[in-house]
């Protein structure tokens, strides 16, 4: 019997974090973010709230709430694919 290979220490911190992380609309988006995103986008931004399906996002600094107000259906579209029925349905960014 051969002996299997380990899997990578990521994919188990990753699959616990998502069964433990709290089951509401503001957890999901947050788990989802930096996938959705992609790296770039995720180290200057933090979802922070979520309220009637509006996700707040706290960026870095002006111009990246200008320009991810203009990629908002694009980034939609992403975390659609991602959360399915628990998706926001609008993105609001907040400077700060």
């Amino acid at each position: 019997m051969g002996r299997r290979t380990p899997r990578p220490a990521s994919l188990a911190l990753r699959s616990a974090l998502v069964r433990a992380a709290p089951k509401t609309p503001l957890a999901a988006a947050q788990t989802a973010w930096p996938d959705a995103v992609g790296e770039a986008i995720a180290a200057v931004t933090e979802p922070v709230g979520e309220r009637d399906g509006i996700l707040s996002v706290r960026c870095e600094g002006a111009t990246w709430a200008e320009e991810l107000s203009l990629m908002e259906e694009e980034l939609l579209e992403h975390l659609r694919e991602r959360l399915g029925a628990v998706s926001p349905r609008a993105l609001r960014f907040l400077v700060g």
